[in-house]
């Protein structure tokens, strides 16, 4: 069936978009380590609601909005890198609660969902990711509007599935973390978080 060839598809191109190591993979896994696995899934979803919109916008061919990302990548990236560094430095400098202390909240799942999906939307050069590998996929040819759902909603379902897998992975090993790698953790979090805001600057696109 079209519709499942179409879904499929499009868990492949959201697991691949979501794999490589950027801040919010080092976010998901800092929050697993110090909140346990929800905290890391809800840091997830906020990223994979935002590889979904991406996916949509390519998956789509909304020409306006993709012009529009590229054309003032530039300033979304500038802020994007601004945002990276202040999250790093709070990291760097954050005393965490102990391990045996923590408790996830509502208030804090709404924050991690927020603060990914952001991190998510400053680099608008995802989709313009997502627009070369559905045409690598063989998805570049135009379609119903309803098939391409069943693609857009196989994104976010292959975005979320990375998620879920990496905080369970993660949370595995939590057992092993102390308070004083927790601290550790934090620093380390801190300064990979800034160098991707770093980075940003730098190999940004005038």
């Amino acid at each position: 069936m079209r519709e499942m060839e179409l879904l499929i598809r499009g868990i492949i191109a959201g697991l691949m978009i979501a794999m490589p190591v950027g801040p919010v993979n080092v976010l998901c896994i800092r929050r697993t380590i110090g909140a346990g696995w929800r905290s890391g899934v809800t840091s997830g979803l906020g990223a994979a609601a935002a590889d979904m919109l991406y996916g949509g916008i390519a998956g789509f061919s909304i020409t306006l909005i993709i012009q529009f990302l590229v054309q003032e990548q530039f300033w979304i990236r500038f802020f994007g890198g601004i945002l990276l560094v202040g999250i790093g430095i709070w990291y760097y400098f954050k005393q965490p609660t102990p391990l045996n202390a923590r408790i996830q909240d509502r208030a804090s799942a709404y924050s991690d969902i927020r603060s990914t999906f952001l991190l998510t939307l400053t680099n608008p050069t995802t989709v313009l990711s997502f627009l070369a590998l559905l045409a690598a996929l063989g998805m570049g040819a135009q379609r119903l509007w309803w098939l391409t759902v069943f693609l857009v909603g196989g994104i976010f379902c292959g975005s979320m599935a990375w998620w879920i897998v990496l905080s369970i992975i993660v949370n595995h090993f939590r057992d092993r973390f102390n308070d004083r790698l927790l601290l550790l953790m934090n620093r380390l979090a801190g300064v990979a978080i800034g160098a991707f805001g770093v980075a940003a600057f730098v190999f940004r696109r005038s």
